[in-house]
């Protein structure tokens, strides 16, 4: 049988818009967090695929039924756990082109507007956010790869043939060090595992009051590895760290890895995009000295995920960790002198036209309405601290230098002991109330309520009504019997 025809394609494709169209318009159809239990989805799907054609239509009242009851709807502007992120309608429709396309970018000649396009907006992108030109650009899926590529690269400027000779029973080779702070991401201690450093050398920083690494703290642990005959090589400093999107001081600690010869690569996968503000770009000072940096326009730039942007003043280096050139992708001499294939630059050779939807997004939006945009969210993140911190019986428990607030319930009705319990099942009851999802961290041991904005299209109304259900929930709580003190008659 022959695949569907353009006939039908251009029906179901104008069904499909018109779908994503209305469910962008109306998302409070959904509960904004999936209520389904584990396994309800899979066991309403055949074990086996089917031997005959399907009808489309048949396909679609399935996606309707047994799919949408499962999905947790990141669109939804009453989406705030995590961190912020849409796929803006511009960049959906980028989406859609760079599947219709389906071309691989590996090297500049299986399409060359794969390539010159991401050289372009990744330029763009360094410019909206105020990186210097020693700075060149490749994007990559996540920040979880972005920062195992900055490993990796950091690694292969030491010299030490590990790429030609490995790591495994080399007599010769100097037990290599990393830091990052007690709150940097997870994928910096995954990335020194995969890349054979191993988590006994990956020392975790000590974070101050406002959970950011402190610099002394970082030269003492670099000092102690070298007396021990440690190299160290790679140290990892946050804009925005996951759980309270504080800012690490780069510059003090640009100075130790300048002085002592490490790597500095700065994760600002979520915090790095408010640069594109002009009166937030003072949260990537010290950024330019950088060796590499991330950020994710996926997370809070209005672009479909996935979108990671790396970058590295040491693009040399960078190939030089992972250029491997067989011989059915060469080219003639000429041109590969000229231009860049970027499966040099990577693990990937197969790469997605990602730079088309961000293209799209920014041409759509230019860079001051996404600037407003950004501004607006972290307005709202200030209005609702200032809700906290004037209400008794919560408070806020780490800085709000974006758009993200870490606060918690703690009643004078309720014993100290009991708030974590208190605070967890005030969150599993709003979030059951299917109307806002947030999320939770801990933090000094206790249990964290954490609202992240980054949809573009949430207002103040959304976030008023999370407040609403969150002080709900925790009045209807705190006169549960087994928390509330047993106050004398």
């Amino acid at each position: 049988m022959a695949e569907m025809n353009s006939g039908d394609f251009k029906a179901y494709g104008k069904q499909l818009i018109d779908w994503i169209a209305e469910y962008l318009d109306y998302p409070e159809r959904y509960p904004v967090l999936s209520q389904v239990k584990p396994g309800e989805i899979k066991s309403q799907l055949p074990a086996a695929p089917p031997a005959a054609p399907e009808d489309f239509a048949t396909v679609l009242r399935d996606f309707e039924d047994i799919v949408m009851p499962g999905i947790t709807h990141w669109n939804n502007p009453a989406f705030m756990a995590y961190f912020g992120i849409t796929g803006s309608l511009p960049g959906i429709l980028g989406e859609l082109l760079t599947a219709g396309l389906n071309v691989n970018g590996m090297l500049w000649r299986t399409s060359p507007s794969a390539t010159e396009l991401e050289e372009v907006v990744m330029a763009w992108l360094r410019q909206m956010v105020g990186l210097p030109e020693t700075f060149t650009g490749v994007i990559m899926d996540t920040a979880s790869i972005s920062s195992l590529i900055a490993v990796a690269a950091a690694r292969e400027a030491l010299n030490l043939r590990i790429r030609e000779e490995g790591m495994a029973g080399r007599s010769d080779l100097p037990r290599l060090t990393m830091y990052t702070s007690e709150q940097s991401h997870s994928s910096i201690e995954k990335g020194g595992i995969v890349l054979g450093i191993g988590q006994h050398n990956i020392r975790k920083i000590e974070v101050d009051a406002e959970f950011r690494m402190k610099p002394d703290c970082l030269a003492a642990a670099i000092e102690a590895d070298r007396r021990s005959g440690g190299v160290p090589f790679f140290a990892c400093a946050t804009v925005g760290t996951t759980s309270t999107t504080s800012i690490d001081p780069v510059p003090a600690i640009a100075d130790i890895c300048g002085r002592e010869r490490v790597w500095l690569h700065v994760d600002g996968a979520y915090g790095g995009n408010a640069a594109v503000v002009p009166e937030m770009r003072w949260v990537l000072q010290g950024v330019e000295r950088a060796d590499s940096f991330v950020l994710n326009p996926h997370k809070w730039m209005f672009t479909p995920i996935d979108f990671s942007a790396f970058y590295t003043r040491h693009v040399d280096t960078l190939k030089r960790a992972f250029s491997i050139l067989p011989e059915y992708l060469r080219t003639a001499e000429g041109d590969a002198q000229a231009v860049t294939n970027f499966m040099d630059y990577g693990v990937q050779l197969g790469r997605r036209f990602r730079a088309l939807k961000f293209w799209f997004m920014v041409r759509s939006f230019g860079v001051d309405g996404i600037s407003e945009r950004i501004r607006e969210h972290i307005r709202l993140a200030h209005v609702f601290e200032g809700w906290v911190r004037a209400t008794s019986g919560w408070e806020v428990v780490a800085p709000v230098p974006f758009s993200t607030v870490n606060f918690r319930a703690c009643p004078p009705g309720v014993p100290e002991e009991k708030w974590n319990e208190l605070n967890e099942r005030v969150l599993n009851a709003v979030n059951a109330t299917g109307e806002v999802f947030l999320s939770h961290t801990k933090l000094h041991g206790n249990y964290v309520l954490h609202l992240a904005i980054g949809n573009i299209r949430t207002e103040e109304k959304h976030i008023a009504r999370a407040w609403e259900l969150l002080k709900a929930e925790r009045g209807r709580l705190s006169a549960d019997a087994s928390l509330s003190r047993n106050l004398p008659a």
